[in-house]
């Protein structure tokens, strides 16, 4: 079920909340093969779910969200849990304080810590220490990443809705291989106060769903400032559940010309642009509109997200979280203790090299001035239009170990890391299927802008049945 078919079934008393979280936790056992939790924490949630129970028999008013089961990324702190990061070098670290946005669904029975890739460093999920995820529309093919185990328990019906972190387009690119919603918020939206960074100028945390009117009840209870997160912004939260309705009448879209000029897969052209046209038929007004950077910011992504995630990650050290190995040199120490998978040692030394010495003194300035410029250029395009679509990613998904090159893999968010660097909300939708895989598409909107997502996105919905869609499990 939708979280829209849930919650009137919680708050009249048809369906408890231990009910529900049983079902979900039976159908995971089904779809095992999946590899989707690094941790699972069932006795916990159940003990939530009958405490909101009791709360609701006792006429206690209660958060929207009360009650319905979620699971998170395991890069989101959860008290006591295990914090792994699908990383050996995190192994048995446990926080000592709950992330922001778990406090805000402290009444959401969790059903578990998700499978990701290492410190969130990937577009497949393949690069996690316990193993890969699989999609489930094809065992053989990758969910996306690093949101890869976020965006494959909605897809197979084996959580509500979870959360993800978005970089690059960790949350949306997974979400259009699984045939999901993924929104990445607006930078600052959402607080990422106990989320392990790997870029602080861009991490954001959003949520997966299976409608965009599920995602709006998500926004609701994420969202806000947080005084305990300096980058967390004070604009005021709308009541997105009022942009649930099906209108686009005189909305303008603009069709980004150049993300269909090249190395888009022919089908997954197809489906976009079919699901623009009957955007079009709605009554939104279609006009080309060009974003010719982005090939630069790829460039650009490439040299701000390793060289913060070389600062971010100095702190797993051996000495203050998670493993120490023994030796007799404080330099050993390190050495052993930074047992880091390949791609996450790949990006760490580019990173370091990007802040050394010996690189261009100017190569991290000369990133952000060009990240200025491209946040620049978006925003004057939205005094054009009024959203902007384009496809998530260049096709679907792929098949486990099909691209072991980095920089093919690192070609996967070629569509989504313009928005991460503006620091602007997206969201990706199932707009079809290609070989019996789905399709995503995506719209950004201006800063601050979740509900005008939020209102296309439905009215797409409603004018299409492809989110309906499920695959089979067990």
């Amino acid at each position: 079920m939708t979280l829209t078919e849930i919650l009137p079934k919680l708050a009249s008393g048809a369906m408890s909340s231990r009910c529900l979280t049983e079902q979900y936790l039976a159908r995971e056992q089904r779809a095992s093969k999946l590899n989707l939790y690094i941790t699972k924490t069932t006795e916990r949630a159940l003990a939530t779910a009958g405490t909101v129970d009791a709360l609701r028999q006792q006429g206690t008013e209660l958060p929207l969200l009360a009650g319905v089961p979620v699971a998170v990324k395991d890069n989101i702190a959860v008290k006591g849990v295990p914090l792994t990061c699908a990383s050996r070098v995190l192994a048995d670290y446990r926080p000592p304080a709950d992330a922001h946005v778990i406090t805000a669904l402290a009444q959401s029975p969790l059903l578990g810590k998700l499978n990701l890739d290492e410190f969130a460093m990937g577009s497949s999920n393949e690069h996690s220490a316990f193993g890969p995820v699989r999609n489930p529309w094809d065992l053989s093919r990758v969910p996306g990443g690093s949101s890869g185990g976020s965006a494959a328990a909605v897809a197979a019906g084996c959580v509500p809705f979870a959360l993800g972190s978005d970089t690059g387009g960790s949350i949306r690119q997974p979400a259009s291989f699984c045939g999901v919603v993924g929104m990445r918020p607006s930078y600052g939206r959402v607080s990422r106060r106990g989320l392990v960074a790997f870029s602080s100028s861009i991490d954001q945390i959003g949520p997966l769903t299976r409608t965009v009117a599920d995602c709006a009840y998500v926004l609701n209870s994420i969202c806000g400032h947080d005084p305990g997160d300096s980058t967390s912004c004070s604009e005021p939260v709308p009541d997105f559940t009022d942009y649930i309705r099906n209108e686009v009448t005189g909305l303008r879209i603009g069709i980004i010309q150049e993300a269909f000029d090249n190395g888009l897969d022919t089908d997954t052209g197809a489906a976009v642009m079919s699901a623009a046209r009957a955007l079009e038929t709605a009554g939104a007004r279609l006009q080309g509109v060009s974003l010719p950077y982005n090939k630069e910011a790829l460039a650009c992504y490439h040299i701000l997200g390793p060289a913060e995630a070389s600062s971010n990650l100095a702190r797993f050290d051996g000495i203050r979280f998670g493993v120490r190995s023994s030796a007799a040199e404080l330099s050993d120490v390190y050495k052993r203790s930074r047992d880091f998978g390949p791609e996450v040692k790949r990006r760490l030394m580019l990173g370091t090299y990007v802040l050394g010495a010996r690189a261009d003194e100017d190569l991290y300035n000369a990133a952000l001035r060009a990240r200025t410029i491209i946040r620049k250029y978006i925003d004057r395009l939205f005094a054009e239009v009024d959203v902007l679509l384009l496809p998530t990613t260049p096709g679907p998904a792929f098949k486990l170990g099909e691209q072991p090159n980095p920089l093919t893999m690192y070609m996967n968010d070629y569509y989504t890391i313009p928005s991460s660097l503006a620091g602007l909300p997206a969201i990706s939708m199932p707009c079809g299927f290609t070989d019996g895989l789905p399709v995503g598409l995506q719209l950004v909107a201006a800063r601050y802008e979740e509900g005008l997502l939020i209102q296309v996105g439905h009215t797409w919905q409603c004018l299409s049945d492809w989110h309906l869609q499920l695959p089979e499990v067990g």
